[in-house]
């Protein structure tokens, strides 16, 4: 049962890598998109934080975790740390408001793949992840209730990630990951003319962009666990990405394109490229900014713990000189979380629902994004099951995580997302080069 189980679930995640609409924020057309990984499932059900390392599960946001301290060597027979494997979707549903407007938005996107493997000391990481998603159709209505513009969006950047962490001793590791990010963004934009009748006319401009993306960036992990009592263990995690470009490749054409009644495309012709060499602006930088995160928790181990966390990103460094948007402007971004889990009995040998951990947390986001003089705003509340499966020496389990919130603003005609995310993910154990044992 529980393998029908892990390959039921592996199946649904693989298949929305290949058919997701990444977002369907209107957010999503400022900058290089909607940010996609917020953290495992087992971190955004604690509203974000990751602080907790352990050795049983993926912690993707610090590499300090590949190497993170052992459990006692009882748990797994006297033998070493398992390989961790992990794989996760989330599935999402918004309400958008305006000041006169409604609409719905969802959207089903891949979160993570990833591998842990220890080695001694030492540990290494290694997965893929969609780091930004862009996914918007935003109409521009001016006075006399009709359509001037139309602008759609699609793409985003991909992450693939190696890491290194090493244990300097039972309480401090430390740890390097090292991205390669790629993708692609494309926006297309439409100006409707009208005659002085009122009626469309007959053929329309579009304009069409796509910025192809790659660059390397690194992220720096340090986590430190002490116990402060028989039964207390303060825990302190820090992380630190250094600002990075990523280079654009850039292509815009313009087209006479015909439209239905309900604006949409129906006949393109006479597509003429921009020499966009001759301007400088064929191959541009884009600038990632630099983020630095600090966390602290406390908690008595494999029963409760708490923790917060708080990350701050010079997002006001962030250019993208292909895509200016003259309504935006991006000022230093910063997040709060607060969560933490809760276990019954870890180790009881009756009442399944003894050993499943129970996660909770909020946050609250400066998002760095000022729109109309507005800043733009998130926060959430989020709720987490693990469930164990499979061998009680190694334990698996399935990750299911439940977050509401909302971000944006109704003012001066912006848009207000009341939105619900529901995460699911496997994180596995296992021994691959385990030797047999006979007796």
């Amino acid at each position: 049962m529980i393998k029908r189980f892990i390959v039921i679930c592996i199946t649904i995640i693989s298949s929305s890598v290949f058919a997701q609409q990444g977002t369907g924020s209107p957010y999503s057309f400022y900058g290089i998109g909607s940010l996609k990984f917020k953290g495992t499932v087992e971190n955004r059900s604690m509203g974000g934080m990751s602080v907790y390392l352990d050795s049983i599960h993926l912690n993707l946001s610090n590499p300090a975790s590949y190497a993170g301290k052992n459990l006692e060597s009882s748990n797994y027979r006297g033998e070493s740390r398992p390989i961790k494997f992990s794989v996760a979707g989330t599935t999402s549903t918004s309400t958008l408001k305006s000041a006169s407007e409604k609409g719905n938005a969802s959207s089903t996107i891949f979160d993570y793949i990833a591998l842990s493997v220890p080695v001694g000391k030492f540990g290494f990481g290694f997965g893929l992840m969609p780091y930004t998603a862009v996914g918007y159709k935003l109409d521009d209505i001016n006075n006399e209730a009709l359509l001037v513009n139309r602008f759609n969006g699609e793409g985003g950047i991909n992450r693939v990630f190696t890491g290194i962490g090493y244990q300097i001793n039972d309480k401090l590791s430390v740890g390097l990951d090292v991205n390669y990010n790629f993708g692609n963004i494309q926006n297309t934009a439409i100006e409707v003319a009208y005659t002085d009748e009122g009626d469309i006319v007959q053929y329309q401009t579009r304009q069409f962009n796509r910025s192809d993306l790659n660059g390397l960036n690194f992220n720096f992990g340090v986590a430190y666990k002490t116990m402060i009592t028989n039964k207390l263990e303060l825990s302190a995690t820090a992380t630190f990405t250094p600002e990075s470009r990523l280079n654009s490749d850039n292509v815009r054409s313009f087209s006479t394109v015909t439209l239905d009644t309900d604006y949409e495309v129906i006949g393109v012709s006479n597509t003429i490229d921009s020499d966009l060499e001759a301007q400088g602006r064929d191959k541009t930088k884009l600038t990632l900014p630099s983020k630095f995160t600090f966390g602290v928790g406390i908690g008595q181990p494999k029963s409760w713990f708490v923790g917060t966390e708080y990350t701050f990103q010079s997002t006001s460094d962030f250019s993208n000189p292909i895509f200016p948007v003259n309504s935006a402007t991006y000022e230093n971004s910063s997040e709060i979380s607060l969560g933490g889990f809760y276990i019954p009995k870890y180790n009881a040998f009756s009442g399944y629902f003894n050993r499943v951990v129970y996660r909770a947390g909020l946050k609250y986001e400066n998002t760095g994004m000022v729109i109309k003089r507005e800043p733009i705003n998130e926060f959430g509340i989020s709720f987490g099951l693990g469930l164990p499966v499979g061998s009680r020496n190694l334990f698996s389990n399935a990750n299911f995580g439940f977050e509401i919130g909302r971000r944006g603003t109704r003012e001066k005609n912006l848009i207000l997302e009341n939105f619900v995310n529901f995460n699911v993910s496997l994180s596995l154990n296992s021994r691959w080069f385990e030797q047999k044992k006979y007796y």
